[in-house]
């Protein structure tokens, strides 16, 4: 039968039609475009790989910004995400972190600020307080496992071509306002909220392309199971924790049992987002605490990894629980950002159906809910010196209603007395978000618990734990390698010289705090002979210029060098009275908040610059891994890789050198694990040779000054007294035989160019080759942009590597006795002061000058050495080595 043109056409358009069927409408429709504020922490990674596992035809993840204020820090943060990504093969999303715009004390909000402080403690540079960051841990459970994700973030994420690199780096507002702009597009905030409020506060104008926001955080009608006694125990037996809160702030209870974390981070900031006006649906801790992570989720896991991602899942649940800190992991881990992520998902595709005003979804009960954010505490208009929007002010910042619910006590640390009772729970509800009424309610969809599982014969009583897996599973859209994977001739191998038949020096260790300078100087020392210094292990200090993950940059380092024979310790994280005297793991930033951190400060030193992805992947890390025999709760599965702490490896070195020899130390960062070390054991000023100290201002003119130049009242301390000036204190006071190298010495070798012009005349290996790159980005950074203005003092810090292996007739010391003392009086405009006094000081050696051209000559020709050179001088000429066979 012949047909019309007309017949034909129609003919086609219904087989196109009946073979579409139902996915008619998302073929026609564009997909939705999804932008995630994430503070990386390992459930954060749930909830980003969730969505890069869903069809991008229908769900597109386009931005990716890092909430720098909260569980990870910015440098190791956004690494993280560039290496997920690359494995996903989803290199195309944007990253964004920091920036170094401020806010000024008008209200005025500049451009890209970095979002590291919250926006009442924000300023016009990176540093400042951790009025509500010191909730979180900085050690074990907290900001170093986030940072290296356990150990595993190393061990398996492949590493791309992108990563962090200064002035380069696109910014978290940068990232937000292009993709807004774009156009129409959904939001998921899973972390603290400063990000997107300074951007909904800046750019009104572009709110009309926020469809909707998701939310992770808060506590409604919640109540924590965690904490809780049995039921059957006597007040002796047991005191609850956090039982029956609506927060989970487990490290600040006592005085905010209020609120949840994402939201108490930031508070103010989610005020901001919750009253924009935008449409916001919450998944606070309501529905969250009915979704843990419970034995039967987690052996069914267990049997289904099929994918990298999964596998990448599952092992960062593992040790999260084999080191949880007791034994309620599976009442007390729940999917909190994962779940966000489904309910936020499963919402959107319902909207594509009909009319879905009620936010029905497959996973969550929902129902709509007046609430606010509690950002300071009644009676509101009374100033008490904690609210810095409005004490000693005429005018408010922002313009903020004297009397307002803004205008209240805002809690001012883990131990605000005012949030503290006498009896009963907390008083303060900083970051609460309470059901209220009244002209500052705001409805609100929200999540109350999450949906049982539809098939009651499952193991699996909740409809998103299918999900979840069936997700991860999927073949579609999935991971291509791990970092093992990534190469066809990978293979794990460590180095460890032979020096049996070689005289070796005197041992020495090396304390560090990770900057730049400290980088430098390890080179040099791994230079030297090992018949003139024989480096016994190195000892990392986190109270300095770098947090306690980058630890990692000092293992890469030696695997270059051939050196893992070299144990490396890890020091205390916090400085000497500074750790919370009720729970350690938190405490105050009354020194390290001199450390801008930005630019310039712990997001450059963190990453070395942008180079410590150029380094040669080491098998050694840091790792989470731990036993019952060193305190921790339970055995992980490689209790043997666990990472040693400083004061072990200060045991075990002087155990080795025992009634041969007595140890030389060189400290170039603060004095914080040199003075554990003297008070934790009565012999060990007996087994110290000497100590060779980079630090202090030796002030013997006023006009000469130190170099904390970010706290402009104390005008003549040295970073490395300052940061830890009790540690300081009981060092100088120890009468060990101690010789100082001070500031003024330092800043002779302050040269970029002349550094680099003897570097280049010099012979050349991987090693001179890295520290080239490294000082010419210094010096470009230092020439350009006002944040890196105090680079050139890092120069100065290989001084006491040079003086400890160098020549003495090339460098022509000068020494000097003097009685010195450190101010350590709780006055931050004084501490860390060197003060020269002949009455009460204790008496040093102090290094008074040197040839500088010596300096630099003997430290640029000892790298171009081609003795004790790099075993494997870069990550790519290991790359090259694990993509070719071995012949």
């Amino acid at each position: 039968m012949l047909m019309s043109p007309t017949c034909k056409s129609l003919w086609f358009f219904l087989i196109i039609v009946g073979f579409l069927g139902q996915n008619l409408q998302c073929v026609l429709s564009s997909p939705h475009r999804i932008l995630v504020d994430t503070d990386v922490d390992t459930d954060d990674l749930f909830g980003l790989l969730y969505l890069l596992k869903l069809n991008k035809s229908e769900f597109d993840l386009v931005g990716i910004t890092i909430s720098a204020n909260a569980w990870t820090n910015a440098g190791h943060g956004v690494n993280q995400v560039y290496d997920l990504l690359h494995m996903m093969g989803r290199d195309d999303v944007a990253v964004g972190v920091g920036g170094e715009g401020g806010i000024l004390d008008d209200g005025t909000i500049l451009s890209n600020v970095g979002g590291y402080f919250p926006i009442i403690e924000q300023g016009m540079t990176t540093t400042g307080k951790c009025r509500y960051r010191q909730a979180v841990p900085k050690g074990s459970g907290g900001l170093l496992d986030i940072d290296a994700n356990y150990g595993f973030r190393k061990q398996f994420l492949p590493q791309g071509n992108r990563r962090y690199t200064p002035i380069r780096q696109p910014t978290a507002q940068r990232v937000i306002i292009d993709k807004v702009s774009e156009g129409p597009i959904t939001v998921i905030l899973i972390g603290s909220h400063t990000n997107f409020a300074l951007f909904l506060m800046s750019n009104p104008h572009l709110k009309h392309n926020i469809q909707h926001i998701y939310v992770m955080g808060g506590g409604v009608r919640s109540r924590n199971p965690t904490g809780c006694c049995p039921a059957n125990s006597t007040a002796e037996q047991c005191q609850p924790r956090q039982c029956g809160n609506h927060g989970n702030l487990f490290t600040d209870y006592t005085s905010n049992p209020y609120a949840e974390f994402n939201m108490f981070l930031d508070p103010f900031a989610a005020y901001q987002v919750f009253h924009s006006g935008i449409p916001v649906t919450l998944v606070p801790l309501d529905a969250t605490n009915t979704i843990p992570i419970n034995k039967q989720f987690f052996e069914t896991f267990e049997n289904n990894q099929r994918t990298y991602e999964a596998q990448y899942v599952f092992l960062s649940l593992k040790i999260a629980r084999d080191t949880w800190f007791d034994d309620e992991f599976y009442q007390s881990y729940f999917m909190w950002d994962s779940f966000t992520a489904g309910v936020a998902v499963s919402i959107m595709r319902n909207n594509g159906k009909n009319n879905n005003t009620s936010g029905e979804n497959d996973f969550a009960e929902m129902e709509y809910m007046n609430i606010t954010v509690v950002t300071s505490n009644k009676p509101y208009g009374k100033s008490d010196g904690s609210n810095p929007f409005f004490d000693k002010r005429k005018t408010p910042k922002f313009n903020l209603t004297i009397g307002g619910v803004h205008s209240g006590h805002v809690q001012n640390g883990l131990r605000d007395p005012i949030c503290i009772p006498k009896s009963g729970k907390g008083r303060c509800k900083d970051g609460y978000t309470q059901e209220t009424s009244g002209p500052d309610s705001v409805r609100v969809l929200v999540a109350k618990r999450a949906k049982p599982n539809v098939n009651i014969e499952s193991k699996l009583d909740r409809e998103f734990y299918v999900d979840f897996l069936d997700v991860l599973n999927k073949p579609g859209e999935t991971g291509r390698y791990n970092f093992s994977s990534q190469f066809p001739y990978y293979k794990e191998e460590l180095f460890r010289p032979d020096f049996s038949k070689r005289q070796l020096g005197k041992p020495v260790v090396f304390d560090m705090d990770m900057s730049a300078g400290d980088i430098l100087s390890l080179f040099y020392l791994l230079k030297v002979p090992v018949e003139k210094i024989d480096l016994k292990a190195i000892i990392v200090s986190p109270t300095g210029w770098a947090n306690a993950a980058t630890i990692d940059v000092v293992y890469d380092l030696l695997h270059m060098m051939g050196r893992d024979d070299i144990p490396v310790g890890l020091g205390d994280l916090f400085a000497l009275n500074q750790s919370d005297p009720i729970f350690p793991p938190v405490g105050e930033c009354k020194y390290i908040k001199a450390v801008p951190q930005g630019s310039g400060g712990f997001l450059d030193s963190d990453t070395l610059y942008g180079f410590a992805r150029d380094l040669p992947r080491s098998p050694r890390r840091y790792t989470a891994e731990n036993s019952m025999t060193d305190g921790a709760p339970r055995d992980t599965d490689r209790p043997e890789l666990r990472q040693p702490l400083a004061l072990e490896v200060w045991r075990n070195i002087t155990k080795s050198v025992e009634g041969t020899s007595k140890i030389t130390i060189l400290t170039n960062g603060p004095l914080t694990s040199l003075a554990k070390i003297i008070s934790s054991d009565k012999n060990s000023s007996s087994l110290i040779k000497e100590v060779y100290i980079m630090g202090g201002h030796v002030s013997r003119e006023k006009p000469d000054q130190g170099n904390l130049f970010t706290v402009p009242k104390n005008a003549y301390a040295e970073f490395n007294m300052f940061l830890d000036p009790l540690a300081a204190k009981a060092v100088l006071e120890s009468g060990l035989n101690i010789t100082l190298i001070p500031l003024a010495t330092q800043r002779k070798l302050g040269s970029f160019q002349t550094m680099l012009d003897r570097l280049y005349s010099s012979a050349e290996t991987p090693e001179s080759l890295f520290v080239k790159r490294l000082l010419t980005r210094l010096q470009a950074l230092h020439h350009k942009h006002r944040r890196y203005a105090h680079v050139e003092m890092f120069l100065g810090e290989i001084l006491g590597a040079v003086y400890l292996g160098g020549d003495h007739a090339s460098l022509k010391p000068r020494l000097q006795a003097d009685h010195i003392k450190v101010i350590a009086e709780g006055d931050e405009s004084k501490d860390g002061q060197v003060l020269m006094d002949k009455l009460r000081g204790k008496q040093v050696k102090i290094l008074e000058r040197v040839d500088v051209r010596g300096c630099y000559e003997g430290f640029a020709s000892r790298l171009g050495d081609k003795n004790q050179s790099a075993v494997i001088g870069s990550f790519e000429e290991q790359r090259k080595k694990w993509n070719t066979p071995t012949s």
